[in-house]
């Protein structure tokens, strides 16, 4: 193998979305897609998930909305979670999206540009990212509610601790909020799923649990990452591997070196933590991770191995991303462009 393989199971991605969406009761359940599909390829994603039964899908910002909406066909809904930005009023109107307004600006900037043009409205209920504060919603409601819109939503900030505060908190905000308004409601991504039904609404929005993430700790792994030995040399004990001199043999060592580093989003944060795998065999990574290449010691194995797996059944995303001080979030997004991609399972 002369190029690192990334494998992405879409069957994977399909029966965690389908349990969630059980898991979501009586409420539908959309998917979200942003930052293509976690860097899993939102084009496929979306395309077998509608196949699945998705129709709802959230993009972060216009520009994906439009390419997603090549691999939805013209039926599904799209929502952009930052809503309706200076620029974007071509982008919303071509490809149908629907932007979730996150202030009065906004507002009229929709109302202005794309008079009876669907929308959607976000809600801040204490997380302060994106959303209208109470008094502005209160303000703006009574015009709002006559026009109709698609969707209400808001967005937990600790969903993925079951027992905070600030669950209970947002939830009070969200219903003193939107109660009685007659509107379709969300509230909960894979996290709030997992709270229970008070926190379900009418639609949810399963992300990463879909992609084999916690906090859905009964989530199939979806990815696998196998990365070629490009050299394996032996050093005496004393010699260093690496940037920086960072690591030395405490004995004689057999060092095998792997093409791909921090530009393929393996952190750097995993030099003198990380692991690869050689089937079940742990392998540690010595020396720095660099742009390109990393060292690992393969002394324990019967014979030097072709490749080295660090996303496998023994490690998944978080636990990689455990090892890096992160998430399994970033370890997904950050996958990078060259890795060879194969997609197993059915496609849409």
């Amino acid at each position: 193998m002369t190029q690192a393989q990334l494998t992405i199971d879409l069957d994977a991605i399909a029966a965690n979305w389908r349990a969630l969406a059980r898991l979501s009761g009586a409420a539908e359940a959309g998917a979200v897609v942003k930052a293509n599909a976690y860097g899993l390829g939102a084009g496929r994603v979306a395309a077998r998930l509608q196949a699945e039964g998705a129709f709802s899908f959230f993009v972060a910002e216009a520009q994906e909305g439009v390419a997603l909406r090549a691999a939805v066909g013209p039926t599904a809904d799209i929502y952009v979670f930052t809503g309706h930005m200076a620029g974007d009023t071509a982008a919303i109107e071509g490809a149908g999206l629907i932007p979730l307004l996150n202030s009065p600006e906004q507002v009229a900037r929709h109302r202005a540009a794309l008079p009876g043009h669907v929308f959607g409205v976000q809600l801040d209920t204490g997380m302060n990212r994106l959303g209208m504060e109470e008094a502005d919603w209160r303000a703006v409601a009574p015009e709002l509610l006559a026009l109709a819109p698609k969707l209400v939503m808001s967005h937990l900030a600790c969903a993925d601790e079951p027992g905070h505060a600030m669950n209970g908190q947002q939830l009070a905000a969200f219903r003193r909020m939107t109660d009685r308004t007659g509107l379709r409601r969300s509230l909960s991504a894979t996290g709030g799923i997992l709270l229970g039904a008070e926190y379900h609404f009418d639609l949810t929005r399963p992300g990463i649990g879909s992609y084999g993430g916690q906090p859905f700790a009964e989530a199939r792994p979806v990815v696998h990452l196998s990365l070629p030995v490009v050299q394996t040399r032996t050093v005496d004990a004393g010699e260093t591997v690496g940037y920086g001199n960072t690591w030395t043999a405490p004995h004689a060592a057999r060092i095998a070196t792997v093409s791909a580093g921090y530009a393929d989003g393996l952190l750097r944060a995993l030099t003198g933590h990380g692991r690869l795998y050689c089937g079940d065999t742990p392998c540690p990574l010595v020396g720095r991770v660099s742009m390109d290449l990393m060292g690992v010691d393969v002394t324990h194995l019967p014979e030097a191995p072709e490749t080295l797996d660090i996303l496998c059944p023994a490690q998944g995303v978080d636990r990689l991303a455990e090892a890096a001080g992160t998430i399994g979030y970033e370890i997904l997004t950050s996958l990078g462009g060259r890795y060879a991609r194969t997609y197993t399972g059915t496609d849409a």
